[in-house]
């Protein structure tokens, strides 16, 4: 069963640009404030689908589209052209801790980012003291938020998405931080997932990773999908092109 189909998609910005400018150019931008800008590509008619159970990872450099990527498949950004289609519960981690109220206590933060995901009442309660235990957080419940460090928020961010029960799991980055033990632990559950049937999309820099866990690599450079195929050759491919 296909989980995410994307085709033909393209997205650009506009942004600042300082080059060849006219005379006349310069004095209107000084008297008006306006800057000159021009659009810049970010994705360029990228295509590729994800079935279910599959573990694809996407490498590339900062600034290839990666992010923008998942950004999109979620609506958080518009597209300018292409095909999305997103089949299942999709559950995004695409910014460690986006959502969580600095001033408000993990318990707090629990409940206001369960009753977002779509939880009822009754469920985060029958649910709360699972997403505590398997965050190992359970002296920290009436801490607030800016006390906790960026392993501690990332343990406590996993552990709700975990118990979500997504069918489509968005990861952007997130095994950048928190401790070696929790990292494999939640590695571990994460392949549970896949053999259950959720597809999985991970963004990330840690090729050792990706390497070892993804089905499929997809590496995405200047917009573009420069190639898509086994975990090994694509980041052989990619290692050889950045360094």
């Amino acid at each position: 069963m296909q989980r995410i189909s994307v085709q033909n998609l393209s997205k650009s910005y506009t942004v600042g640009h300082k080059g060849s400018q006219s005379v006349l150019d310069i004095v209107v931008s000084l008297f008006t404030g306006r800057e000159h800008k021009k659009p810049l590509l970010v994705l360029d008619n990228v295509s590729f689908s994800v079935q279910a159970g599959e573990i694809v990872g996407i490498v590339g450099k900062n600034g290839s589209g990666k992010s923008t990527l998942l950004r999109i498949l979620v609506d958080i950004l518009e597209k300018d052209s292409g095909e999305v289609h997103l089949s299942g519960k999709v559950v995004p981690l695409i910014q460690l801790g986006d959502g969580m109220k600095t001033r408000l206590t993990l318990k707090d933060n629990i409940y206001l980012a369960c009753t977002l995901l779509g939880f009822s009442q009754r469920e985060i309660v029958e649910k709360f003291d699972a997403i505590v235990a398997y965050a190992e957080l359970e002296n920290f419940v009436y801490t607030k938020w800016y006390q906790f460090s960026l392993g501690m928020k990332q343990r406590a961010v996993f552990s709700i998405i975990i118990h979500t029960e997504p069918e489509i799991l968005l990861l952007d980055e997130v095994f950048s931080a928190g401790d070696e033990s929790f990292r494999k632990k939640t590695l571990t559950d994460m392949l549970k997932f896949a053999h259950a049937g959720t597809s999985i999309l991970m963004v990330g820099h840690g090729l050792e990773i990706l390497e070892k866990y993804c089905d499929r690599i997809i590496w995405i450079d200047a917009g573009k999908v420069r190639a898509d195929g086994k975990p090994t050759e694509i980041i052989n491919m990619y290692k050889e092109h950045v360094t």
